[in-house]
C-alpha cells in the first residue's frame, strides 16, 4: 500500500501552507516592530514591513540601498562584527545601533537577528527604543545631578541598610568623619567614628525603623576635619520597596547650631532681663488701676521686699493695702492718698517721697515711689526705692557736722597744747631739776628740804597735767615695744585697787591666747588710771568695776553697719562699772578736753581726752556704751601685732650710775635749762661741753671731735632742728651716740609722736635720775 499522498491531500495541504503564509505575512506587516529580510552576503534589505516608515523614507529606498548606508557612521565598526556573527551561524539579541531618518536624524534600534542561511538570508526584527534610551539618559543625568546637589547640599545626607551599613552619604557627611565617599560606602558607624557616638547613630536609627516612621533627634557632634561642633537636628525615616519590604534608613542631619545658640541666646537674655528686674535694687511692678483692688500683672523681688510682704499675701487684688500698710489709721491715710493721685491722673502727685513702712519687732523703713500709667491699658507702672539710708543720712548729717566741729576744736586745742607744752615743760626742768638738786644736798628733816620736795612735787604734778595735754593731743612722744597685755594690767592690779578704793570691787577678765600688742608700756597705765579713776568717780557707794580683754575679728560687712569701727585683727581693752551711767548729751562730750560732770577742784576733765589721743596715737578706736541707772563701758581696740614678740624690760634702780669722765656735748637753746643740765652731768661725773645754739654746736664737735663720746641736744631750736644738727654733728664726729630731749618732738624725729626706730629720747621736764639712767645706757650699748 503506498503512503505518497493523495492529490487531495496534497491540495489541501497547499490551501493550508497559503493560508500560513497569509497569516505570517500579515503578521509581519502589522507588527509594531521593525521587520525584515536580508541578504547578508548582498548586504541589502530583501524585504521590510511598513513599520519601516518611521525613519521617513518609503520602504522602496530601503530595499534600494545597502543597509550599512543608514548606519551611524560611529556604529558601523559594531554593526560590521554582528553581520559576522550572524554569518557564523549565531543568534544575535539586544544589538544596538543608530539608524538615519531621512531628515537626518538617527533613531536607535534595538535589533534581534536569526542566524544567516546558507544563501546569506536572515530575519531581523528591531524596535525603536531612542525614546527610552534618552529617557534612561535623562534619568541618568537626573541621578548624577541629583546626586550632585544632594552631595553639595549644607545638610548631611545618608542611606543605610537595615544593618547600619552605609549605601551612600554626601560630602557633609564625609567632613563630619574626615573621610572619602570610597571609605564610607559598605562601613557602619563603628568602623568610621568612635563608640559613643557610634551607639547614639545606631541607637536613633533603630528607634525610626522600630517606629515606622520618620523619627527626629538632636545631636552634638565634632567634624574630624576642622574638629568644630556642632548640633545636628536629625530625621531619620525608614525606606520601604513598594512589597513592603525595608529598604534601610534614610537619614538627614541639619546644622541647627545657630538656632540653638540663638534660642539659648533668647532664653538667656529672657533670663537675664528677668534676674535684673528681679534684682533691681528698686522695686518694680504692674499692676491694675481698679482701685482700691490692686491685681498684680508683674511684681520683682525688691517690690515686695520693700513693702515687707510676700506674693502669696499680694495674691488676693483686695489684700494690698492690709499686707502693705499694717497700721490700720495709716492704712486709711495713704489708700486715701493714693486714691486721689491715681484719681488726678497727675504724674506730680503719682510722686510720693518718705512712705513708712512698718512691721511689728521690726525698724520703720521709709520708701519713695514713683507711678506711671501705660497708654492704652488700665495698668500702672509703680517704681518703689528705699530712702531709708537717706534719712538716716540727713539725720546722721547733723551729728558728723558737729562731729566735725568738734573735733576741729580738739585740734585747735590739741594744736595749743603742743606748743604751750614746750615752753611750760622748760620752766618744769627747771623747777623740778633744781629742786631735785636741793634735796639731794640737805638732811630730809630740814625744814628747807621740805619745802624743796613740795617745789618738786608740785613741779611733778604740773608735768603729768603737761602730759596728759600732750597725750590727748596726741604729740605725746612714746617708745612702743611688744608687750603681753594680761601680764601689764596684772602688775598694775594691786596699784588699781589702792586707787579705785576698799568699796568698790575690781574683777579682772582676762582672755587666754590674747595676741600681743605694740605700745608704749606708760600708755597702758595711763589708759587704766583714767578709766578706772572715771568708773570710780561714777559709783556711788560700794560698786564694782569690771577689766577684761579679748581678741576681736571684725570684717568689712560688721564695720559698714557699726560707725567707727575698722576692719582687722583687734585686742580690745573693756573697762567697765556699774554707776550711774550718762544721758546721751553727756556721752557725746566725754572725750571733749576739759569736759568734767564733776566739782569744781574734783576733776581737769583730761582723763577720758588723754585716754581717746592714746588710743588714737596708736591707730586704734573707741566704742563707748552707757545708759542711765545701767553703767558704762569703754572698749578700746588696737591693732594686732603680727611680728616678733618681745618685752623691754628694766631692772629697778635704787642708786644713780654714774659716769667716768666721758665727754657729752650738751645742746639746749635756752641757757637755764642748759645751765641745768650741765650741772647734773658733772655731778653724775661727765666732763660737759655746753653749746647755746647749734653752730657753736658744731664748733665744738670741730674742735673736740675726738672726744666726745655723746650728743644730747634739745630737738626743738632755732636755726635747725635737732635731727639736722645730729646728722652735722654725726658727719664730723662718725658714729657718735645720740640723746634727743624735748617736752614737744613736733614730730621731728618721730611720726605722730612715735619714735622712729633707734632713736634714743629722753622727755622734758629732766629728771635727774632719769637723765643719769638713759645717758648709763647710751654709752654702755654696743
Amino acid at each position: 500500500m503506498s503512503n505518497k499522498p493523495s492529490y487531495e491531500e496534497l491540495e489541501e495541504r497547499i490551501k493550508q501552507l497559503e493560508k500560513t503564509e497569509k497569516e505570517l505575512n500579515l503578521i509581519f506587516e502589522l507588527s509594531p516592530d521593525l521587520a525584515g529580510t536580508v541578504n547578508l552576503n548582498r548586504g541589502y534589505f530583501t524585504r521590510v514591513n511598513h513599520t519601516w516608515e518611521i525613519f521617513g523614507r518609503s520602504l522602496k529606498e530601503f530595499l534600494e540601498r545597502p543597509f550599512f548606508d543608514f548606519v551611524h557612521p560611529d556604529d558601523q565598526n559594531a554593526t560590521s562584527n554582528v553581520v559576522d556573527a550572524i554569518q557564523s551561524g549565531q543568534f544575535i539579541t539586544k544589538f544596538e545601533n543608530r539608524y538615519r531618518c531621512k531628515n537626518g536624524s538617527y533613531k536607535t534600534i534595538e535589533w534581534h537577528a536569526t542566524p544567516a542561511q546558507p544563501d546569506g538570508t536572515t530575519f531581523v526584527s528591531g524596535r525603536d527604543v531612542t525614546e527610552r534610551r534618552q529617557s534612561e539618559k535623562a534619568l541618568r543625568e537626573s541621578e548624577t545631578l541629583l546626586k550632585s546637589l544632594i552631595r553639595a547640599i549644607p545638610d548631611l545626607v545618608w542611606l543605610k541598610d537595615p544593618e547600619g551599613i552605609f549605601l551612600f552619604c554626601n560630602s557633609r557627611l564625609e567632613k563630619l568623619f574626615g573621610l572619602n565617599e570610597k571609605d564610607i560606602i559598605g562601613k557602619t558607624d563603628y568602623d568610621i567614628t568612635n563608640k559613643e557616638l557610634a551607639d547614639s547613630f545606631r541607637k536613633h536609627d533603630k528607634i525610626a525603623i522600630a517606629k515606622g516612621k520618620p523619627s527626629k533627634n538632636e545631636e552634638e557632634v565634632t567634624f574630624v576635619d576642622d574638629g568644630h561642633r556642632e548640633i545636628l537636628e536629625t530625621i531619620k525615616t525608614p525606606m520601604y520597596r513598594s512589597n513592603g519590604q525595608l529598604i534601610g534608613v534614610l537619614g538627614i542631619g541639619r546644622d541647627i547650631t545657630d538656632r540653638k545658640r540663638a534660642e539659648e541666646a533668647l532664653q538667656d537674655s529672657e533670663s537675664f532681663i528677668k534676674l535684673v528686674m528681679d534684682k533691681l535694687p528698686i522695686g518694680l511692678a504692674v499692676h491694675s488701676v481698679e482701685l482700691p483692688a490692686l491685681k498684680f500683672e508683674y511684681m520683682n523681688d525688691n517690690f515686695l521686699k520693700l513693702f515687707r510682704t510676700t506674693r502669696e499675701a499680694l495674691a488676693d487684688p483686695d489684700a494690698f493695702w492690709i499686707s502693705a500698710f499694717e497700721d490700720p489709721e495709716f492704712r486709711e491715710e495713704i489708700t486715701k492718698r493714693i486714691m486721689d493721685a491715681y484719681a488726678s491722673g497727675d504724674l506730680a502727685q503719682l510722686h510720693w517721697e518718705d512712705v513708712p513702712i512698718t512691721r511689728k519687732g521690726e525698724k520703720t523703713s521709709f520708701i519713695s515711689a514713683q507711678n506711671v500709667p501705660v497708654p492704652n491699658k488700665a495698668l500702672m507702672i509703680s517704681t518703689v526705692w528705699d530712702v531709708t539710708d537717706r534719712k538716716q543720712a540727713e539725720d546722721q548729717k547733723a551729728r558728723l557736722e558737729a562731729q566735725l566741729h568738734q573735733s576741729q576744736k580738739m585740734e585747735s586745742i590739741g594744736t595749743l597744747a603742743g606748743g604751750v607744752a614746750h615752753d611750760y615743760n622748760n620752766m618744769l626742768s627747771i623747777i623740778i631739776g633744781y629742786a631735785e638738786m636741793i634735796m639731794e644736798n640737805l638732811d630730809s628733816n630740814d625744814p628747807i628740804y621740805k619745802d624743796a620736795a613740795q617745789i618738786y612735787n608740785a613741779g611733778k604734778r604740773s608735768s603729768d597735767i603737761t602730759r596728759q595735754l600732750l597725750a590727748f593731743a596726741r604729740k605725746q612722744t612714746i617708745q612702743p615695744i611688744v608687750i603681753d597685755l594680761n601680764q601689764n594690767i596684772n602688775s598694775m592690779l594691786k596699784m588699781l585697787r589702792r586707787l579705785i578704793g576698799e568699796d568698790i570691787d575690781l574683777a579682772w577678765l582676762p582672755v587666754s591666747n590674747l595676741w600681743h600688742l605694740k605700745i608704749d608700756p606708760s600708755q597702758v597705765d595711763q589708759i587704766l588710771a583714767n578709766l578706772c579713776v572715771n568708773a570710780r568717780d561714777a559709783i556711788n557707794g560700794v560698786g564694782q568695776i569690771t577689766i577684761e580683754t579679748a581678741n576681736v575679728d571684725f570684717d568689712e560687712e560688721y564695720c559698714a553697719d557699726h560707725s567707727g569701727f575698722i576692719p582687722g585683727d583687734f585686742l580690745m581693752l573693756a573697762v567697765s562699772d556699774n554707776g550711774i551711767g550718762m544721758e546721751p548729751e553727756t556721752l557725746n562730750k566725754i572725750f571733749e578736753p576739759f569736759f568734767t560732770t564733776k566739782g569744781v577742784h574734783e576733776g581737769t576733765g583730761l582723763g577720758l581726752s588723754t585716754v581717746y589721743g592714746i588710743v588714737k596715737q596708736n591707730n586704734g578706736f573707741i566704742n563707748v556704751y552707757s545708759e542711765p541707772g545701767k553703767g558704762t563701758t569703754i572698749k578700746c581696740y588696737f591693732s594686732r601685732h603680727a611680728g616678733d614678740t618681745f618685752e623691754i624690760k628694766h631692772d629697778s634702780i635704787t642708786e644713780l650710775p654714774l659716769g667716768q669722765g666721758e665727754t657729752i656735748l650738751l645742746v639746749e637753746d635756752d641757757n637755764s635749762i642748759l645751765k641745768l643740765g650741765e650741772r647734773m652731768l658733772k655731778s653724775l661725773g661727765y666732763s660737759v661741753l655746753p653749746g647755746s645754739t647749734p653752730q657753736k654746736a658744731i664748733n665744738l664737735a670741730k674742735k673736740n671731735k675726738d672726744e666726745i663720746d655723746l650728743l644730747i641736744t634739745d630737738v626743738v631750736m632755732p636755726e635747725m632742728n635737732g635731727k639736722e644738727l645730729s646728722e652735722k654733728i654725726q658727719n664730723i664726729c662718725p658714729g657718735l651716740k645720740i640723746l634727743y630731749m624735748s617736752g614737744y618732738t613736733a614730730n621731728v624725729i618721730a611720726h605722730h609722736g612715735v619714735l622712729d626706730d633707734g632713736i634714743f629720747f629722753i622727755s622734758k621736764p629732766l629728771s635727774k635720775k632719769e637723765l643719769a639712767i638713759k645717758v648709763k645706757e647710751l654709752l654702755d650699748k654696743n
